[in-house]
């Protein structure tokens, strides 16, 4: 179990990220046409999982945003936004942002993603939702860069997940 903060008030996760170098875990998460991705659907791209509790939030949104302006000049990478928001929401908030590099799932459904990479947040008022994260999946399916935000109003270190790939 990681612990981390919300506005300096402690909160814990079910777990802890999946271990560097260990074999990414396989996922079933909606997108925003309803249809299913599994991991193995972008199978030979490395890909940055940004993982955040809402898209209605302002942190969240601008890690987002800030994937997307990235995520155009990698090569082989796919930027995933992975939060528990209804598809619907993930969708509206991209139309209306102007967000067409990252694909945005959903773990509206279970949560199943969550608690497999160990990220749900287990108490305190967003518990259920996913802690702010990113996970880094190299092109042979292999974890090869984990950071858990200790404070979840703070944003990732883009600079160094990035430099991972």
């Amino acid at each position: 179990m990681a612990t981390v903060t919300l506005k300096g008030n402690t909160i814990e996760t079910i777990g802890n990220l999946p271990e560097i170098g260990s074999k990414a875990i396989d996922f079933s998460l909606v997108a925003s046409d309803l249809s299913i991705k599994k991991l193995n659907d972008f199978s030979g791209s490395r890909l940055i999982l940004n993982i955040f509790p809402s898209v209605d939030t302002g942190t969240c949104a601008t890690s987002v945003r800030e994937f997307n302006k990235k995520a155009g000049k990698l090569k082989n990478t796919k930027v995933l936004c992975i939060s528990r928001d209804l598809p619907f929401a993930q969708g509206r908030f991209c139309g209306a942002e102007g967000i067409e590099n990252v694909v945005m799932l959903s773990d509206f459904a279970t949560g199943q993603f969550g608690k497999d990479y160990g990220l749900e947040i287990k108490n305190g008022p967003l518990a259920n939702l996913h802690s702010r994260c990113i996970v880094i999946i190299d092109e042979n399916g292999k974890v090869i860069y984990t950071e858990q935000v200790p404070e979840i109003v703070d944003e990732p270190n883009y600079e160094v997940a990035l430099n991972a790939l």
